[in-house]
């Protein structure tokens, strides 16, 4: 893998890129299987992958089943016979097993299951500022990643994240379940949300209904 470039304070998207490896030659779908730890709960319409029917723009990041299973030894039965775990590119897979793409190009790189923060990270950063991915959803991924370090400061320390984007977004698990979903279906703007989120839970609506 190359170097990490933090991204951190660009477009308020913490990701960090690295050199991708040479892609390999197709692998069939029934040696691949999505990522049973996937931040994203649905893949939403993926009619925009349509095209993948005859092309694939950009190869999977997998890791080995073996690799996997190493870290998550409870997640045996959703991964199957695979050989492979797709940790960035779901959707892709979806859309070809959906369009009939018989195989798709992949990445395989092994340190990305170096451990449970290495992973998830990995994946959280594939959807980062994607507009159809839930920021609940995010945020939730975020604290996932966060349960695998020591505190915030290391998981942002090797992520390449910074410690107040992780706060904004651990922030919005404070809000009550009427609230998270104002949020999600944009009646409840992000500013006026993380701000809620001091505002004990069970007087949340009323606060913003008083705004």
């Amino acid at each position: 893998m190359g170097k990490r470039v933090s991204l951190a304070t660009i477009d308020d998207k913490p990701v960090a890129v690295a050199a991708p490896a040479e892609a390999t030659a197709g692998i069939p779908l029934a040696l691949l299987v999505a990522n049973p730890r996937n931040p994203r709960q649905s893949l939403g319409n993926l009619d925009d992958l349509k095209s993948i029917a005859t092309r694939q723009l950009q190869p999977c990041l997998v890791v080995s089943a073996k690799g996997f299973l190493a870290l998550w030894p409870e997640d045996a039965e959703k991964v199957g016979t695979a050989q492979y775990v797709v940790v960035n590119g779901c959707r892709r897979l979806a859309a070809a097993q959906k369009f009939g793409r018989p195989e798709l190009l992949i990445v395989h790189d092994e340190s990305v299951a170096a451990s449970r923060g290495e992973l998830l990270g990995a994946a959280v950063e594939e959807n980062i500022g994607r507009q159809d991915f839930d920021i609940i959803e995010e945020a939730l991924a975020v604290e996932a990643v966060v349960a695998e370090y020591a505190s915030a400061r290391e998981a942002a320390e090797a992520r390449g994240w910074t410690t107040g984007w992780i706060s904004q977004r651990r922030a919005l698990l404070k809000l009550s379940p009427d609230m998270q979903q104002a949020l999600r279906a944009g009646d409840l703007a992000v500013r006026d949300a993380r701000r809620l989120a001091r505002v004990p839970a069970e007087q949340q609506v009323a606060a913003w209904k008083a705004e």
